[in-house]
């Protein structure tokens, strides 16, 4: 069996590539000689999967040279049309790496409103970020742009791999692929999906609960009117949730309507189940036809019991799942990328701090876990029992309130997201927004993956670290601070005026200082 393979050149400042090679491998990566019978390591990172989560996290790695291997076990990327959206932290951290053009040339701005639990409310007013609005946009075109910039750095990506083993020893990670090939890395990253191969593999607990009810999803075009549609929507909406028809332009709608019950999810639904389940709840099949795709999802929601085992991580689904109300899976799995990457890169480079990997746990799995408690809670208000549907009317008419609907839009869309670094000012562990300063805007100082100082005083500097941190003198940056620490993912480190103080914050976050 040969594995398709898609590469690209590394870039010329790749330090890896310049080491003298032995058969095609660097000499850099070659296993030492007491495991000669050991495959020769061809990559610092294997990930398992090539989905968002997969290939962000290989381009984050890449921007600190690190050799990385993408394993795909499907041939070729899905062809089904699925809207996505991406929420409003997913687009800051694309600002942040100079993708964000990119990506929205591809999608369809709409209002960042009316997310939790499908409760149609507005917009909070001056939402704290420059990118305050959903992107929708095709399934397959963000993970054709995101696996297209993981192969621009330099990331190899290999289809038809499938892993179904591995063995790990303090060295390394041996995978072993569906064909017998065995390929050898520094780490293995699980981004595989629900069913994650690696995470079973590892023997690491997925508890949670298994879905208990079950909702038809798809994209098709309809026969009636939009007036028509309205109409039932108010209707039947009062009654049956979930229940929508949402046009998407061009004669598409998404439509989303209860399942008689849990099915086969191997087994996706028929256009006649669409029409069946449409008739029941809403009296009319609203004459659909032509799907885009059909799919089925439950309201299963698990969350993996640990992150890292050894060299072996899990990110995105294959780390946690749960109902997609309120969009936040593909973007959940993103997030994930952006603080893993930059944390294993110092790893393998060799200047982190004892426990900087470790704090990739630390800090994702209570988001998850946050993420999998709205879910449930949103899944609760979209019942048609009379008991949470007094509850939804109940917050309905709360997130009148302002300060409800902001609160519940942040945590959704993540930007309410705060690290826990310790004692300190509220920004401290919270992302910074898109700032002015004098170079234009901050995201695009962030666009090589490295620490920003950002000095307002003029007195400081990254000094030993400057090989690791950038450094930007600007008394006029839209700041109600002195000065600022960003780690790679744009969450503020340290805050304050004193040099002594900021030292011991580098070394926290970016390990000894540079001889």
């Amino acid at each position: 069996m040969h594995s398709q393979q898609v590469t690209a050149e590394p870039p010329s400042d790749d330090r890896a590539g310049r080491d003298s090679t032995v058969g095609g491998v660097p000499e850099v990566l070659r296993s030492p000689v007491s495991g000669a019978d050991r495959a020769p390591l061809v990559s610092d990172v294997i990930i398992a999967g090539c989905g968002p989560t997969g290939a962000m996290l290989a381009a984050e790695l890449r921007l600190h040279d690190v050799r990385v291997l993408v394993l795909e076990k499907e041939t070729e990327p899905a062809s089904f049309v699925r809207i996505v959206g991406l929420h409003i932290r997913s687009l800051e951290l694309m600002a942040m790496r100079g993708l964000l053009e990119r990506v929205v040339r591809y999608g369809r701005r709409r209002p960042a409103g009316g997310l939790f639990a499908a409760i149609p409310k507005p917009v909070p007013k001056g939402l704290d970020s420059a990118y305050a609005y959903l992107l929708g946009i095709p399934q397959p075109v963000i993970e054709r742009l995101l696996e297209e910039h993981a192969i621009e750095r330099g990331a190899q990506v290999r289809r038809g791999c499938a892993v179904v083993g591995f063995k790990q020893d303090e060295e390394g990670v041996t995978v072993e692929l569906a064909d017998g090939e065995q390929l050898r890395s520094r780490y293995l990253v699980g981004c595989d999906g629900g069913r994650s191969t690696v995470r079973k593999l590892l023997g690491v607990g997925f508890p949670g609960e298994p879905s208990r009810t079950e909702t038809l999803m798809g994209e098709m075009e309809v026969g009636v009117p939009q007036e028509e549609i309205a109409a039932k929507m108010t209707e039947i909406g009062q009654i049956h949730q979930p229940f929508w028809l949402r046009p998407f332009g061009g004669g598409i709608y998404s439509v989303v309507v209860p399942a008689a019950g849990v099915g086969d999810r191997g087994k996706p639904p028929t256009l006649e189940d669409f029409r069946q389940r449409l008739r029941a709840v809403a009296g009319t099949d609203f004459g659909v036809h032509s799907p885009r795709w059909l799919s089925r999802f439950g309201d299963a929601t698990r969350l993996a019991e640990r992150y890292r085992v050894g060299r072996v991580l899990l990110a995105g689904d294959a780390a946690h799942i749960h109902p997609p109300i309120g969009g936040q899976g593909l973007n959940l799995g993103v997030q994930d990328a952006f603080n893993l990457g930059w944390k294993l890169a110092a790893q393998i480079r060799g200047w982190a701090p004892e426990t900087l990997l470790d704090t990739y746990q630390a800090e994702r799995h209570p988001v998850a876990g946050d993420v999998l408690d709205n879910t449930r809670a949103q899944t609760e208000l979209l019942s048609a029992g009379p008991g949470p549907q007094a509850v939804r009317r109940l917050l309905t008419e709360l997130m009148d309130f302002d300060e409800v609907n902001r609160y519940l839009i942040e945590k959704i869309t993540a930007i309410g997201v705060r690290y826990d670094f310790g004692e300190g000012p509220d920004l401290l562990g919270r992302r910074l927004r898109d700032i002015d300063v004098e170079q234009g805007h901050l995201y695009g100082l962030l666009h090589r993956g490295r620490g920003l100082l950002l000095d307002r005083t003029g007195r400081l500097t990254a000094g030993a670290w400057s090989d690791r941190v950038d450094y930007l003198a600007d008394p006029t940056a839209e700041l109600d601070v002195p000065c600022v620490l960003l780690r790679p993912d744009g969450h503020v480190a340290w805050i304050g005026d004193d040099q002594q103080d900021l030292d011991g914050h580098l070394s926290r976050w970016f390990g000894e200082p540079a001889d």
